[in-house]
């Protein structure tokens, strides 16, 4: 059984730290916020799903993957959100698009994403093949799905939709941490 140990929401604050969050405290909980990234939520995953092989797609639908995830672009980000109606975090978009062409349920963050996903080297990248950032000081604390011609589409941030970024620009290039794919 698979069971969420961490989703943060600030209904479940208790009400004297709402008041000590208020006010200028706010920003810095504000931030704490943001630095959680698009790791998605912590998921503890029962021993018989954690011993299973890697997920494997056939290539086949490495087009319908892409044209999956690109009919996503402008979606908004929100941290945990997992479909189009409420918007997705990285690990979401990821986990929503995978679903949806190839019936296969991924883990529901980065870190299990590239644990489930097999090696690949970055010059071996393919459509649907997933790229991996290390954006919080933590490996692994990013995802993208590659598009091809050094385009992958992602959900960045707070505030921010689903796009499409390269992997040359600045920002990708110092953090790229990865590769990996599902694919046979």
């Amino acid at each position: 059984m698979t069971r969420i140990t961490s989703n943060f929401a600030f209904k479940q604050i208790p009400t004297q730290f709402k008041l000590f969050f208020g006010g200028r405290n706010s920003l810095v909980l504000l931030g704490l916020l943001l630095l959680g990234g698009c790791s998605g939520p912590t998921v503890r995953q029962s021993a018989s799903s954690m011993q299973r092989d890697h997920i494997v797609i056939d290539s086949s639908k490495r087009g319908e993957l892409v044209m999956t995830a690109m009919s996503l672009l402008n979606t908004p980000y929100r941290y945990g959100g997992d479909t189009p109606a409420e918007g997705f975090d990285c690990s979401g978009l990821v986990a929503y698009v995978i679903d949806r062409v190839a019936n296969e349920r991924v883990p529901r963050n980065t870190s299990g994403l590239a644990q489930a996903a097999r090696p690949i080297s970055k010059n071996s990248l393919q459509e649907g093949d997933l790229v991996f950032f290390n954006t919080l000081n933590q490996p692994h604390s990013h995802v993208g799905i590659y598009v091809g011609d050094g385009l992958f589409i992602n959900a960045p941030s707070s505030g921010g939709r689903v796009r499409l970024n390269s992997l040359s620009s600045h920002y990708f290039a110092q953090r790229f941490d990865g590769a990996g794919t599902f694919f046979n």
